[in-house]
């Protein structure tokens, strides 16, 4: 899966599970249980939940890429 800034969370949390706890230690904070979570993404994308949590969308996109294995972290 090829993640953007349009990429619902959803999406993500469906094809790798739960990555909040991963997350935080980017600094970026959980929101919810995991199922609570899986509702609230459906609309959400990368974008906005990097404007919701405060974070520049690239620099975002660049920890989730690096959590979920798609680039080595530099």
């Amino acid at each position: 899966m090829d993640i953007t800034k349009d990429t619902k969370v959803s999406d993500i949390l469906r094809e790798y599970g739960d990555v909040a706890g991963v997350m935080e230690v980017f600094g970026i904070k959980r929101v919810a249980g995991y199922n609570v979570r899986r509702f609230i993404t459906k609309a959400l994308t990368v974008e906005r939940a990097a404007k919701v949590h405060r974070v520049p969308v690239d620099e975002f996109l660049a920890t989730l890429r690096t959590v979920l294995g798609q680039i080595p972290p530099s």
